[in-house]
């Protein structure tokens, strides 16, 4: 048989350049359907006016880097090299990248009956660290299927499934902010503790979608039922923690203008310093949110979800224990300026 210099036969190598050839081509169709065009996340495109140009070149340099990672998805052979251009994106920012992917893997598991583990072993695997956004980037799958979600629910880990549907509504505030967050529209599919975790996800969006503007965010809350109010300052903690983008005024601004509900934007802050203290890629802006607004450093606020959750009951997956949670954390955070 014949062989090539290295000793390799011809055929093994003929067909090992086919297959090679085969992935490139999938990968390419992949790119061609499924991709995200950088313009659709520009504010301008969306229509989005930003407080000011830092907090405009901050969202917009985390939507590039969620595209990211969602094209890194698409093109990678596997997770091995998905990790590898993961690690490529900035070290604070990478957990939108991981988002990014998230979201391109649930897709391509539902589009490929045959192949549906790839988000599983995200979780598992490379994206364990980022498990938080690697659940909300589920989410934003999601928000692009036609298909019912209490079957997908059901696979999801009890307690951080809802972090999925956090993740869609936050895909709905940034590309249809008319409908979610301006009317407040919520899926019809949705009901008991998914319309919760809706609006949680809807307040982290409106922190997108209404340019980190504190005024203009605390309108839109007041405007609401009275009843979603807290979820939603708890998604616009979590959003102001993580995300960042503006000075330390803002924060005191939002502290204030959250009155009776200071404590559950000071929860969704230390949720945020949590994720990032899984991910070990802490942030300056993070740190300084969990001081005006948790009255801790981040590392203490990160501390204290663990331990509210060490004390709550299992998660049955109706939502108590994950409420529970998120009820202690506010708690301890009321005793602590009591």
């Amino acid at each position: 048989m014949a062989t090539t210099a290295c000793g390799e036969p011809v055929t093994a190598r003929a067909e090992s350049s086919r297959r090679a050839a085969g992935s490139s081509f999938w990968r390419a169709v992949r790119r061609r359907l499924l991709g995200i065009d950088l313009r659709e996340i520009t504010l301008a495109r969306r229509g989005v006016t930003a407080v000011h140009p830092r907090a405009g070149a901050r969202l917009e340099q985390i939507g590039e880097t969620f595209v990211y990672g969602y094209h890194a998805a698409l093109d990678s052979a596997d997770l091995t090299e998905l990790a590898e251009r993961l690690e490529t994106a900035d070290h604070e920012r990478r957990g939108f990248a991981f988002e990014g992917a998230a979201m391109a893997l649930y897709l391509l598991d539902a589009l490929t009956p045959w192949n549906r583990s790839r988000w599983q072993r995200l979780v598992t695997g490379v994206g364990s660290a980022h498990v938080y956004m690697v659940y909300v980037g589920a989410g934003w799958a999601m928000a692009r299927l036609p298909m019912g979600i209490g079957k997908s629910l059901s696979r999801m880990d009890p307690l951080l499934r809802w972090l999925a549907i956090d993740g869609w509504a936050f895909h709905d505030a940034y590309f249809h902010p008319a409908r979610a967050v301006l009317r407040g529209d919520r899926p019809r599919r949705l009901h008991g503790y998914a319309l919760r975790a809706w609006d949680m996800g809807l307040g982290r969006g409106m922190w997108f979608a209404l340019g980190a503007d504190v005024s203009r965010i605390a309108e839109q809350i007041v405007a609401m039922d009275a009843a979603r109010r807290a979820d939603l300052w708890s998604g616009v903690g979590l959003a102001c923690a993580y995300a960042g983008g503006v000075e330390s005024s803002d924060l005191e601004c939002l502290a204030a203008l959250a009155v009776e509900h200071r404590f559950s934007l000071g929860q969704g802050a230390a949720f945020a310093a949590k994720a990032r203290q899984r991910a070990g890629n802490p942030a300056e802006h993070t740190d300084r949110a969990c001081r005006l607004l948790c009255g801790l450093s981040a590392d203490a606020a990160a501390r204290i979800t663990d331990e509210c959750l060490d004390v709550v009951a299992p998660e049955n997956g109706d939502g108590t224990a994950f409420e529970a949670w998120r009820a202690a954390i506010s708690a301890r955070l009321r005793e602590g300026v009591s």
